[in-house]
């Protein structure tokens, strides 16, 4: 479990951090015209659909993500969990094929390759996650254990 500071007096808190293993884009605040200049494999062309947003809530019974994947189908879509509880969603889209006659006016479509990665918690039934996806959003569910309460018994005090 990860722990993440506190805003107040410094203090650490013991409350989950799912997005230990979000994946860190070094790039995300330069600015594109100069990023693409001397890196082209993250022009802009090809940027925006490498950093896909995904939503992540959790409700009493799960864990829900909601990625916005436009254009792709399931087969393009790939959704895996690693041994040590990692969450894995991946996808590629490819660039449409040019035809000589063709004049592009623009271009603002993004290509390429997406891989996001949330390590889950330790309530997470890893063998019953399920994956759907509906007009362009890919909905990933991981239900949660049920928190079994424990046993309290009352004890009788004499004296």
């Amino acid at each position: 479990m990860s722990l993440i500071p506190s805003f107040f007096g410094g203090r650490r808190s013991s409350v989950f951090d799912p997005f230990s293993l979000d994946i860190w884009d070094p790039f995300k605040d330069f600015p594109s015209s100069s990023l693409s200049a001397n890196f082209p494999e993250f022009s802009r062309e090809n940027s925006a659909f490498l950093s896909t947003q995904i939503d992540w809530k959790e409700t009493p019974e799960a864990h829900v993500f909601k990625a916005d994947v436009p254009g792709l189908r399931k087969e393009e879509v790939k959704v895996e969990v690693e041994d040590d509880r990692v969450l894995q969603i991946s996808g590629e889209r490819n660039v449409e094929k040019e035809d000589k006659n063709d004049t592009w006016h623009r271009v603002e479509r993004s290509s390429g390759k997406f891989l996001r990665s949330f390590r889950l918690p330790e309530n997470a039934k890893l063998d019953q996650i399920r994956a759907a996806m509906e007009n362009g959003v890919l909905t990933v569910t991981v239900p949660k254990e049920d928190v079994k309460k424990p046993d309290i018994k009352s004890i009788e005090v004499s004296g």
